[in-house]
């Protein structure tokens, strides 16, 4: 089997069994890339001839070249491609099977005050038609929890303005309900009635139906989203170093703040492992001193 055949069927593997959203198929397919991009240069034969011998070897290039974190999902995308050809018996063992990873190194999530993030909104210029829209789009952002990949994908017909939810399609084609607050249902029926339709006026594309579209009226993308948050930044000379991810990071750790509890937190955002969302605790100190102050006999009154 040549290469070109052992990625082409992986890739029908993860987009038609595993049914892994276009980003994903991409990200799996470029680490197997780069693994027979090394063998090649190596000149240690195809991906269907790799030994323990030649896995090892390769796990010691990526030592030299990638974080741990990436090194974690290269080769748990190679390992998960010899794993599928073994199901399929077209091998009789997985060269990475035993393959040491990396301990992940695992960041605490950047957030944001709420004193920071009102004054951010409070400062978006709401009197023009791309202001109204930034803002419905931080407001959601901050809102609701989203991942960025969301937002731009959010269908008019996802919104439920009666029941002040919206249906997000989440990460592993997972749903999920997201609660929407007040000042955000205003913002986007603001946006949908003012503003969308001056901009969707701007293309001959058939309209189909997403939320947010730029200023041509076409729909926009991960990159769009930041390019606007950056400009904002610039427009309100900011010092603040955040990205569409730190609205989604805000809105957990703000909620642990207020005494949300962590499965809930956790289906708002969409996690599918608790483990994820406990991260949030580690930042949210406010409220972990709050409970100490409230709970500790000791920290219930002053010493005498």
């Amino acid at each position: 089997m040549t290469n070109q055949e052992m990625i082409f069927q992986y890739r029908d593997y993860l987009e038609n069994q595993k049914r892994y959203s276009i980003n994903t198929v991409i990200a799996y397919l470029d680490d197997v890339r780069t693994f027979e991009r090394f063998l090649t240069t190596e000149k240690l034969g195809t991906l269907f001839q790799v030994s323990d011998r030649v896995a090892r070897f390769y796990i010691a290039f990526l030592h030299n070249q990638y974080t741990p974190k990436s090194i974690r999902r290269k080769i748990s995308s190679i390992k998960s491609m010899y794993e599928y050809f073994g199901r399929e018996q077209l091998l009789t063992s997985n060269p990475f099977a035993g393959a040491p990873l990396p301990k992940d190194q695992r960041k605490l999530p950047k957030f944001i005050y709420e004193s920071e993030i009102t004054e951010f909104l409070n400062q978006i210029d709401k009197t023009t038609l791309t202001g109204k829209r930034d803002l419905a789009i931080f407001e959601l952002l901050y809102g609701s929890g989203l991942r960025v990949g969301e937002l731009v994908k959010v269908k008019m017909t996802d919104i439920d303005f009666v029941a002040k939810t919206i249906l997000i399609h989440g990460k592993g084609s997972k749903d999920r309900y997201v609660p929407m607050h007040d000042t955000l249902v205003e913002c986007l029926k603001d946006y949908l009635v003012i503003v969308r339709p001056v901009f969707r006026a701007r293309t001959n594309k058939p309209d189909d139906h997403i939320l947010f579209v730029n200023f041509k009226g076409n729909s926009l993308s991960d990159r769009g989203v930041r390019d606007i948050l950056d400009r904002e930044l610039t427009h309100q000379a900011s010092s603040l170093q955040i990205s569409p991810h730190t609205f989604r990071h805000s809105f957990a750790t703000h909620l642990l703040d207020h005494g949300v509890d962590l499965r809930t937190v956790q289906e708002m955002l969409g996690h599918a492992s608790l483990a994820t969302t406990q991260i949030y605790t580690k930042v949210s100190k406010e409220r972990l001193k709050l409970v100490y102050d409230r709970s500790h006999p000791r920290a219930k009154r002053k010493l005498q």
